[in-house]
């Protein structure tokens, strides 16, 4: 594995297309917090970390509510300007799904750092 994270989501979108509950990803800080941002805002249902020892791994339930997922590279600059930008080149219709953005803040949503007034790197993209 050369990028966790975006293995994690590969394997949260695998799972969630073919139709299980249940899914179990690497656990990392990074990935932790961008399944808080995602089960705060309806696409999974919860998770929890599990393994004893220096392996752990996060189990994720899955809620059967996303349509596509995925990991945006390189991970683009986005200033309070340019939200519109990529909104519309990731997003497929207005208010319909989020980009999950890391700020000086902590992991957010587009909404979120938008209301905030404050700008950050994307990381991915649920809808």
């Amino acid at each position: 594995m050369v990028d966790v994270v975006a293995d994690a989501i590969n394997t949260i979108k695998v799972f969630e297309l073919v139709g299980r509950d249940e899914c179990e990803v690497p656990a990392t800080k990074l990935l932790y917090h961008i399944l808080e941002t995602m089960k705060s805002n309806g696409y999974i249902k919860g998770f929890e970390t599990v393994g004893n020892g220096k392996i752990k791994r996060i189990k994720v339930t899955l809620a059967k509510k996303i349509n596509d997922i995925g990991i945006i590279k390189p991970r683009y600059a986005v200033g309070i300007d340019d939200f519109q930008k990529f909104e519309t080149r990731f997003i497929p219709s207005r208010d319909f799904g989020i980009l999950i953005i890391s700020t000086p803040e902590g992991i957010m949503t587009n909404r979120d750092a938008k209301s905030k007034h404050i700008g950050g790197r994307l990381l991915a993209y649920v809808y």
